[in-house]
């Protein structure tokens, strides 16, 4: 990594803490539909597949899970909840503006590969004044695929203009780990994230407990 031109930055878990606004949009589509609410733990375990995943993984953890002819139009309503209240209750965790605002200063190319859609990633990085920070933001209803399919981190570093031999992946999930070592890339894992199997089990390069951690873990990787 003696060229390291980029670093691709999962959302959710990784530079925000937004499962509070998730669980609330969730809950109200939820209680539309005659269900218990979900708390922020459980909410957790339900991040990182997409919009459409996480309204099924809600119903099935509150009863019978919800017809797959159902999905698309409860997904539709659910993000139309989300989209006008997406930031009441996500914030940056601590350390990322401060680091990002290093990384860029360094020179590094910085981009966001989510699963999140377009919309609301926008929405959530133009809130905190963050989309100042990145040349790339490519949701998980952009392209054609999403994490963790190579397709969707090489359709990032496209937009960058930079090989996989010059980039990292940041991220918290096991979708982030697939997805990087899928396009060949080196990737750092945080902690504090929402994961679903324990941060050390997820395969990553380096590990960190706090963001302003990873400056360190870029030089180790190098």
């Amino acid at each position: 990594m003696a060229h390291l031109k980029a670093v691709i930055f999962d959302l959710d878990g990784t530079l925000v803490d937004s499962v509070s606004d998730l669980r609330a949009a969730l809950n109200r589509v939820l209680a539309d539909h005659g269900r218990r609410a979900v708390n922020d733990d459980e909410v957790t375990l339900m991040v990182g597949d997409g919009a459409a995943k996480l309204v099924e993984r809600g119903f099935e953890v509150t009863g019978e899970p919800l017809p797959q002819a159902d999905v698309a139009s409860v997904t539709e309503t659910y993000l139309k909840i989300y989209d006008g209240e997406g930031a009441v209750m996500t914030k940056p965790f601590p350390g990322v503006i401060e680091t990002l605002t290093t990384l860029k200063a360094d020179g590094l190319k910085l981009a966001v590969c989510t699963n999140k859609p377009q919309g609301p990633s926008e929405n959530i990085l133009r809130e905190f004044d963050m989309d100042q920070f990145f040349d790339a933001v490519v949701g998980g209803d952009a392209l054609p695929v999403r994490k963790p399919d190579a397709g969707h981190v090489n359709g990032v570093l496209k937009m960058l203009g930079v090989g996989k031999e010059e980039a990292i992946f940041v991220g918290d999930s096991p979708n982030d780990v697939a997805a990087a070592k899928n396009a060949d890339l080196p990737v750092v894992a945080v902690s504090y994230g929402y994961t679903r199997i324990p941060p050390k089990d997820l395969g990553a390069n380096v590990l960190i407990d706090n963001f302003d951690q990873l400056p360190g873990a870029l030089k180790e990787l190098g």
